[in-house]
């Protein structure tokens, strides 16, 4: 056993890094989704968003000034693109979610085809800034600072997401708007910018997960449906909604995607989807997902 956790000490620790990338990812998807009633498949194209504005930003040069202007950027884009999307699927928030999917999917082909055109169809490499570009010792392995960095940037952020979800006034709101919009509204809070907020903050998430995940994948066509689907895949085992089912899910997709690769690379796929139907199987709601769903 120690041998074997010995020689997949990298594909572990790599897990747990596209683990953390993934929940900054999933967190804002399963939120809006699971409180506010909204799918967003656009989310993916958001993400390939953040890792393009990466590049443009970084492809001279790595610089931490750089980096942080991307991460600014890539917010404010996000925060925008969050509110149009609110706007966009008002109309439809009495309708079957099927409609609302097809408009955030008709978004995202539009979103990536942009792109395309934008930046061509060659894969763009984003180096990592200063500091965390080398390779240090870890537990007697050389393993990328980055990735390391970016295990902690996901800790982190679990933590903030959770106890501003659940343990402030903020996160009350958005769970009272969710369980009783009449009651909130009688308040004098209008739903609809709670909506509002909620997209926005999620949608944020995902082009800043795009930043931070640019140094590991790059950016390139097609990015945006790989990391959609691991992200749905992450959502629906965690339970809509779960900041905690986002992050034990996250981190089990991203065991799941490294290891399996590394172990047993040509059955990967069958793997990472075995995982999700045999949650479906046992436990229909994910892991922590609600008894009763917004909406419903």
């Amino acid at each position: 056993m120690i041998e074997w956790f010995d020689s997949n000490l990298v594909s572990i620790l790599n897990g747990f890094a596209i683990g953390s990338l993934l929940f900054i990812l999933a967190v804002g998807l399963s939120i809006v989704f699971g409180m506010m009633d909204v799918l967003n498949l656009a989310h993916g194209a958001l993400f390939l968003v953040g890792a393009y504005l990466a590049w443009s930003l970084l492809s001279d040069g790595a610089t931490w000034g750089g980096f942080l202007a991307a991460l600014g950027i890539a917010a404010l884009v996000g925060l925008l693109a969050g509110g149009v999307l609110s706007v966009m699927t008002e109309p439809l928030a009495r309708r079957p979610i099927l409609d609302q999917a097809l408009l955030t999917l008709g978004v995202s082909l539009v979103v990536a085809e942009v792109l395309s055109i934008v930046y061509g169809n060659d894969a763009l490499s984003v180096g990592a800034p200063p500091g965390l570009a080398e390779s240090v010792s870890f537990l007697g392995r050389s393993y990328p600072a980055y990735r390391l960095a970016l295990i902690g940037v996901g800790l982190v952020l679990a933590v903030v997401v959770y106890v501003v979800v659940e343990r402030t006034s903020v996160g009350a709101l958005v769970r009272a708007s969710v369980a009783d919009r009449e009651m909130v509204s009688a308040m004098g809070i209008d739903n609809r910018k709670v909506k509002v907020a909620v997209l926005g903050i999620g949608s944020m998430l995902a082009t800043v997960a795009g930043v931070l995940g640019a140094p590991v994948y790059g950016a390139r066509p097609g990015l945006d449906d790989t990391i959609l689907i691991l992200a749905l895949v992450v959502v629906v085992i965690g339970g809509l909604g779960s900041v905690k089912g986002a992050f034990i899910g996250a981190l089990v997709i991203g065991q799941v995607e490294s290891l399996g690769r590394a172990v047993l690379p040509d059955v990967a796929s069958f793997i990472l989807f075995g995982t999700l139907a045999l949650v479906l199987v046992l436990r229909p709601r994910g892991l922590f997902g609600p008894r009763k769903l917004a909406g419903t």
